[in-house]
């Protein structure tokens, strides 16, 4: 598997995040690795628990591609009191 091959999975599902839920989203990391890659998301919301439907729902359209196999997620809230 060549990173171009790998690319040409991770693009379409960046570019779904991002216009599905209007989320700011990019591979993050492992990008020299050929079999894995970290996509982040980041939402911005009044309230948390909006926050937490729309990464959770982006986390539903990852985990349901058939071709990508989701090994974990994590969230993360950050509130206007933390740095």
């Amino acid at each position: 598997h060549s990173l171009k091959q790998k690319r040409s999975l991770v693009r379409p599902v960046i570019a779904e995040l991002r216009r599905r839920f209007d989320v700011a989203v990019a591979e993050a990391g492992h990008v020299e690795l050929h079999r894995r890659s970290l996509i982040g998301v980041a939402a911005i919301a009044a309230d948390a628990p909006h926050v937490r439907e729309v990464l959770d729902a982006c986390e539903r359209l990852v985990a349901g591609r058939p071709e990508l196999e989701l090994l974990s997620a994590r969230h993360r809230i950050l509130g206007p009191d933390d740095d």
